[in-house]
This record gives structure tokens, sequence and C-alpha cells, in this order.
């Protein structure tokens, strides 16, 4: 949190400096649509709306809120509100969100692809504020380094999965706890990939799948934008809702910023159009047995449309 703190000071007093010379070493090197001035820029709106995020959150806490998931939420909304405000202010990235009704009625179990350190925002962003709904997150426990994610995510019904730990049964036990007690208007979301995608995890997951599981590994080897999923947080969460229905959520625009040189390297290019969208699944065409086969299938077929997508818009912008 200090340094949160630090760097928010930092950037907007050294304004007059780092604008300048970011520009000129954006310049120099030939980018002429300014990537790194552009990701400072952002950076600055980031550590502004977090510092702004702990002033609110201190003082529901002060008055006696801390258990008013209500208004926390609004914080929740309005927080995600300005960091799409800000991605599009200084990097030129808009959100177009399609079938969203899908998630209507509710309560409903979402699983969502994971691209980069951009896509958990947009669903927080689309499901929350486009939607109107109340999200509750798997989330790994790296992200508690960022202040408003540690303190407002452990105010909410979200749980931060510990991926190294020594108890895997505790762990899912945290992540079913999620499907518990839903209302008309939560949603539960989990990411079966479990980390960003990229070919480098893609090749070397579906390798040590070929020793334990060849038969899986040769089917999953058809995937060519998604990971492999791993059913045991999913199976968890599902088993846990037994009467919810399944949403599938997929999107497109932020592969290739799992890394901070794949933003630059996207900042390049200018400014895009992502898009996501909501697929929805009966409970009643989920199996209750064989389900990480059925998450396999679903995979599979949520990847031919991720790649269709991709390819599609690529064609356009051709």
């Amino acid at each position: 949190m200090p340094a949160v703190f630090i760097l928010a000071i930092v950037l907007v007093a050294g304004v007059p400096v780092w604008v300048p010379l970011a520009a000129l070493f954006d310049l120099v090197r030939g980018k002429w649509r300014l990537p790194v001035t552009r990701l400072l820029a952002f950076a600055l709106c980031w550590s502004w709306l977090e510092v702004w995020g702990v002033a609110v959150s201190f003082i529901l806490w002060v008055s006696g809120q801390t258990h008013n998931v209500s208004a926390h939420y609004r914080l929740q909304r309005m927080w995600a509100g300005g960091l799409m405000r800000a991605l599009r202010a200084t990097v030129g990235v808009s959100v177009r969100v399609d079938n969203v009704e899908v998630l209507s009625p509710g309560p409903v179990l979402v699983l969502s692809r994971h691209a980069s350190l951009a896509d958990s925002l947009v669903s927080a962003w689309a499901i929350g504020n486009v939607a109107g709904l109340r999200p509750r997150y798997v989330l790994k426990r790296e992200l508690m380094a960022d202040p408003c994610l540690d303190i407002v995510g452990h105010r909410l019904p979200n749980y931060f999965l510990n991926r190294s730990s020594n108890d895997p049964a505790e762990e899912l036990q945290g992540v079913a706890e999620l499907g518990r007690n839903l209302g008309e208007h939560d949603v539960a979301v989990i990411f079966p990939e479990g980390t960003r995608v990229n070919d480098a995890k893609r090749e070397k997951i579906l390798q040590a799948m070929a020793e334990r599981n060849p038969s899986r590994a040769t089917r999953l080897a058809q995937l060519r934008r998604l990971l492999p999923p791993k059913p045991a947080g999913a199976s968890a969460l599902i088993n846990a809702a037994p009467s919810v229905d399944i949403v599938v959520a997929a999107h497109t625009g932020f592969d290739g910023l799992d890394t901070f040189g794949g933003m630059l390297r996207r900042l390049e290019r200018g400014s895009h159009q992502g898009r996501m969208w909501f697929r929805r699944v009966s409970r009643t065409d989920v199996p209750e047995e064989k389900l990480a086969e059925w998450l396999d299938d679903v995979w599979l077929a949520l990847d031919q449309e991720v790649n269709h997508e991709i390819n599609t818009t690529s064609q356009k912008v051709v």
C-alpha cells in the first residue's frame, strides 16, 4: 500500500519530467504511437484509482460498514468503471460486450477464459457494471499485492487461491464455498485454465499431460487459443451449486497482454477494441458424472469460437 501511494505521488509530481522524457524515448526508437508514454499514463491513472479505493474502503471501515456487502460492490463497480475509462483514454482499449443478457436470471456460475492481465478487470466490469450483477471470484493469491483487490476483495465473497498450497483439499473447499448460498443477483466466476495463456505454456502443459493421460493430451492438442482446463476447481464449484446454470465467458482482443513487453507491442499497433461474449448452458445439459470430460468438450468448442473470432477480426483489419 505505501508503495502504491508513493508511486501515485511520484507520477503526478513528475509529469513535467517523465512525459517529455518518455515521449522522446518513444520517438527516438521510431515508436510514433508513444507506447511507453501511454503505458505510464495508465499507471498514473491506476495508482490514483488505487489511492481513492483504499481511502473509500478506510472510510467504510471507520464508519462501521466493513460488512456492508452492497457498499463494497458499489465501490468495486466504481473502481472497475474508472479503470475501463482509463484504459480507453490512455492506451486506447475499449470493449464491446455481447449476450450479457444470458447472465440472467441468476444465479449462475461463469467459466471464463484467461488471456491477460486485463481480462479479470474486463469480466468484473462486464458482469458488475454492464449486467448489474454481483460477481464473486476465484482469484490467485498473488493478486493480493494490489491494495484494492486485497482490502475490498476480502470484504466480498471471493476466494484467493494458494496455487502452491500443500493442502489442495482445503483450497478446493474454499472454491466450493463460493458456489453456496448464491442469490438471484450473484455470479460465481472461475478461470479453469488457472493462468494466463500463451503458446509456450500450452505446449508445456500438453507435454506433461501426455505422460499422465495420453488420450486426453491427444484430444486437447487441438487447442489453438486456450490452455487445457484444470477440472478440479471448476468441478468443486459446479458440484457445490447442483441446480445452477453454467455460463461460458469468452473474449478476444487481450491475447498477448500477459507480459509487459506484450503490452508495449500491442500499444505500438494503436487503439483497438476487445470483445467479450457469454453463452449459457442449462444445468440439465451438464452431466453429474464425467464432469472433467464435459469441461474438455466445452473448452474445445470455446477454443474454436475464439479462434474464429480472432481470425475474422484479423482479416477485417488486413
